[in-house]
């Protein structure tokens, strides 16, 4: 028995330790927003963030999970279930067009952002270019990136209270 922490919430699962992550996320647990891409971490499309770091699932053994926070694009947005800024960014600049890449092209991005709040063309290119999109639309994935570090950089800060 294997107890992996996706998206917050908790599943037991008896499951073989080597079985691919990609595989119990889409079939053990039911989130098919993780997409198979190319099944050897080449493309991208099978990207979700293990303790916050973008990982291709579709190479890593569920047991290299266990204990650690498993994060899918299903699992990204706030609170309030609003959308995150870069699904949001992605809609403005209208960024996908099969969509097929899209949750890796979005968690690998989010990841960029969480490291480098600000990044040039450069940096996003270089952050992405383990995602493949077969109907290339790059330029317009570079746009939503830059929209999103705007958005991000623009939105009010929470302010944690203390009551006393």
């Amino acid at each position: 028995m294997l107890t992996l922490t996706i998206n917050e919430d908790r599943y037991d699962l008896d499951i073989d330790p080597q079985t691919p992550l990609l595989w119990v996320i889409r079939e053990q647990v039911g989130l098919t927003g993780t997409k198979f891409g190319c099944g050897i971490a080449q493309c991208g499309a099978c990207t979700v963030h293990l303790d916050g770091k973008p990982i291709r699932s579709c190479t890593t053994p569920v047991f290299a999970a266990v204990g650690r926070t498993v994060t899918t694009i299903e699992g990204i947005k706030n609170e309030s279930g609003e959308l995150h800024p870069v699904q949001q960014a992605w809609i403005e600049e209208q960024v996908p067009q099969c969509g097929y890449c899209q949750s890796g092209q979005i968690m690998s991005a989010i990841a960029l952002l969480q490291k480098n709040p600000l990044p040039d063309d450069t940096d996003i290119d270089n952050a992405m270019r383990g995602n493949i999109c077969r109907c290339g639309t790059y330029p317009r994935i570079r746009k939503g990136i830059q929209r999103a570090a705007k958005m991000i950089a623009i939105a009010p800060q929470k302010k944690k209270t203390i009551d006393g």
